[in-house]
């Protein structure tokens, strides 16, 4: 058995593409258009798994193993609606660990996403998408020395 990816409901595909493609730093890997079911499903990777998988993005379809998320996005309906999924649909959070944590909380908070819980120790931090998704990010190694502003930062809602 093998890893193939994680799928996350999404009601904006730009917003979410700019939290998970700009913030995060993950790749577009494919895009399908559903007519007949009213959906778009958009596959993300990030550039370190692709490296270290030895694949380019460019392969169709994607080999299995490569670890990505699958944005869904059901179509409105002709009044305009989107199915809701809230509560029972949702799951718990996806982790990812980064390179320099602060760098990317900075990147976040320059976007205008709140941080959750900020890397007051230099080692993790939680955000939440535009679809309320949280993400956790781990420092990648070694824990970073505390830093301002993060190391005096409060909480801010849930994560």
């Amino acid at each position: 058995m093998n890893f193939l990816h994680t799928m996350v409901r999404v009601t904006d595909i730009d917003a979410s593409l700019r939290f998970y493609c700009d913030g995060l730093g993950l790749k577009e890997m494919r895009r399908v258009e559903n007519d007949k079911g009213r959906f778009t499903l958009v596959f993300l990777a990030s550039e370190q798994d692709l490296k270290r998988s030895g694949l380019t993005g460019d392969e169709y379809p994607l080999p299995s193993g490569l670890p990505m998320i699958e944005l869904t996005y059901n179509w409105p309906d002709e009044n305009g609606k989107c199915e809701n999924y809230g509560g029972g649909r949702n799951f718990g959070h996806l982790a990812y660990g980064v390179d320099d944590i602060y760098a990317v909380c900075q990147r976040f908070k320059d976007m205008g996403v709140t941080i959750n819980r900020p890397p007051r120790d230099g080692n993790m931090a939680f955000v939440r998408s535009p679809d309320n998704i949280s993400i956790e990010l781990l420092q990648r190694g070694d824990r970073l020395e505390p830093q301002e502003p993060w190391a005096s930062m409060e909480n801010n809602g849930s994560w």
